[in-house]
């Protein structure tokens, strides 16, 4: 256990890419922590929102491999704010801080809730490319059945730690999933362990969605099946190559699949 936290790719991820501290309300107290990493010739990044209370830190495998490839990528770790609101207005300014008019977005549980609610929020000036949604909900009533939840503060670190883990499936997992717990735990506190009435509302709110399914991977598959997810991620992006929403230095895209993806986008237009 806890082998992430002193793996030679997370130490080389501290390492190399700062961590940079960013203030766009007139509270000082609001703090935008991020890891901003990749070409910023690229005026349309990927930003990773984690989980409730998660670190930035998280995403450091999307970060070092997506990078590598040529991608911009952006993981973040928002301020208290005490409803979606505030961090929608919050999340606009700091948008417009960093100079982006339109981003593409990978929110994990509460990320993902908060990425759909900052998509609404700017529907009539969109800022919002696309919507990557992991183990994501799109109504936080899922919330409201733990009593404790107001006192959640005042517990000390080893209760919280107890509860989150009392969250996940006794049964056996493999190590790297196990691992993963680990370093999420010290970094998260989380109800992401959805329902299958939560799972099924977001299926209904997204017929056209494409899923990806991953056989195993738990509530962390970012951080324990960091390679699919990757895999997916590209896919994703894939599309927006040779347009000005990619994500990606066009120098890293190869002349061939900038002519396969012109084809594609004329055969798009055709349809609509």
């Amino acid at each position: 256990m806890g082998e992430i936290k002193v793996s030679p790719d997370y130490n080389w991820f501290r390492s190399t890419v700062p961590l940079k501290k960013i203030i766009v309300d007139d509270d000082d107290s609001k703090i935008w922590s991020l890891y901003d990493a990749g070409p910023r010739n690229v005026r349309c990044p990927l930003i990773f929102l984690p989980p409730v209370s998660g670190t930035a830190d998280v995403f450091f495998r999307q970060i070092l491999a997506l990078t590598g490839w040529g991608y911009r990528v952006i993981a973040l770790q928002y301020p208290v704010y005490w409803d979606h609101l505030e961090f929608c207005d919050g999340f606009r300014k700091l948008l417009d801080h960093l100079q982006l008019d339109k981003v593409h977005l990978f929110g994990a549980s509460l990320g993902g809730f908060l990425a759909q609610k900052f998509a609404e929020y700017t529907h009539k000036s969109p800022r919002v490319h696309s919507l990557i949604l992991c183990n994501s909900f799109s109504d936080t009533s899922i919330f409201n059945q733990t009593w404790t939840a107001n006192s959640f503060w005042l517990m000390p670190s080893f209760m919280l730690k107890k509860i989150v883990l009392g969250n996940f499936s006794s049964g056996p997992v493999d190590s790297v999933m196990a691992d993963a717990i680990d370093f999420m735990v010290d970094r998260v506190f989380d109800q992401s362990a959805l329902s299958t009435e939560a799972k099924e509302e977001m299926y209904k709110l997204y017929p056209n969605a494409r899923r990806a399914h991953l056989k195993t991977g738990g509530n962390f598959p970012y951080l324990c099946r960091s390679a699919e997810v990757n895999l997916y991620v590209q896919i994703h992006l894939l599309q927006f190559h040779g347009t000005k929403y990619a994500a990606i230095d066009p120098s890293m895209v190869s002349a061939e699949e900038l002519e396969v993806q012109k084809g594609n986008l004329g055969i798009s237009q055709e349809e609509q």
